[in-house]
């Protein structure tokens, strides 16, 4: 007679957003993992993050769900069994839960049921999943947030790492203030490379022939994870608007310098830290999804960005040869 086939209970965690929504997350999917070590933990996101998700060592599998302008996607396409345990952390609902819901788990856990703690209005998402979890007997540390470095060999080892792009307007920094900071690490003897994801190839190349930089030092197009996610960790330091990246180089313990401008580090920033700065300009919180960039990001300018990045760097220990004369404009 066949054995029939072991499977484990499933839990289903829905949480489809970005890349630093999905570092955000961490914290609270590693609590998961630990309160449920027998299940097969599901993370329902994009498709396009599957590696980054696996790499976080808190999930098993994920399952595909992606929709337009960070709504909430339907999960219809489920076609395993009720999850045992279904997670909402996607948002405060009711679209969130009730997209869960439809799966018929034993039992779901979301802000917007019955039993669901309040939603915190006010508090870092590291802190608000967190301690959504605790409501339901679940701990989770908020600074549970490292990753491991991939074994892919960074394309740029040591370098500075300036990422202008973002993914609304609103936390767009102007290119060409990017460009005015690359010049000045450039002329302090700092290797500095400028990546960009996929269609922020003309700001990308903008940036660079504004400051200079060398075709080999451009990373336009957007890398694979793996060595994306190698080029963070063994770099000197990221500077970036508030992105993905940025949560990256908090994940490897890299040093960073972040530009906030609608919504406050205190919300979204990195943890307190000598290795992170996180630059921003009090004022009411604006759209972090506006097309154009907002007054308080407009704000900061390109001489306290270098020196932010100078400070954080230190002083050049073996200089190299530079490419070309490098002339230091800061506005």
């Amino acid at each position: 007679m066949t054995p029939t086939p072991y499977h484990p209970p499933t839990v289903l965690v829905l949480r489809a957003l970005g890349l630093g929504d999905l570092l955000a997350g961490v914290p609270a999917l590693r609590g998961v993992r630990r309160a449920f070590p027998r299940h097969r933990i599901v993370l329902a996101l994009p498709p396009g993050l599957t590696e980054p998700a696996l790499a976080t060592g808190a999930v098993d599998a994920v399952f595909p769900a992606e929709a337009p302008g960070r709504a909430v996607p339907s999960l219809t396409h489920w076609t395993g069994p009720p999850p045992h345990v279904a997670i909402d952390l996607h948002g405060n609902g009711p679209e969130s839960r009730d997209a869960l819901a439809s799966l018929q788990p034993r039992r779901l856990l979301a802000h917007a049921c019955p039993d669901g703690p309040p939603w915190p209005a006010d508090v870092h998402e590291r802190d608000r999943w967190c301690a959504f979890l605790h409501a339901y007997g679940i701990p989770a540390d908020p600074f549970d947030l490292g990753l491991p470095r991939p074994g892919t060999r960074s394309p740029a080892p040591g370098a500075v790492v300036v990422h202008p792009g973002a993914a609304s307007g609103s936390r767009r920094w102007p290119g060409e203030r990017f460009a005015a900071v690359v010049r000045c690490l450039r002329a302090a003897g700092h290797h500095v490379v400028v990546t960009g994801g996929p269609g922020e190839e003309a700001l990308v190349r903008s940036v660079a022939e504004r400051s200079g930089q060398r075709a080999q030092d451009v990373l336009a197009g957007g890398l694979p994870y793996r060595e994306l996610s190698a080029l963070v960790a063994d770099a000197a330091l990221v500077l970036s608007g508030d992105t993905g990246l940025a949560h990256l180089a908090v994940a490897h313990g890299t040093r960073s310098v972040t530009l906030f401008g609608p919504v406050s580090p205190h919300l979204w920033g990195p943890p307190e830290s000598p290795r992170h700065l996180a630059l921003w300009k009090t004022g009411p919180p604006g759209d972090p999804h506006g097309s154009t960039p907002d007054a308080r990001l407009l704000r900061i300018r390109s001489g306290e960005v270098a020196a932010a990045c100078l400070t954080l760097l230190g002083p050049v220990r073996a200089p190299g040869p530079q490419p070309g004369p490098v002339v230091a404009h800061v506005h």
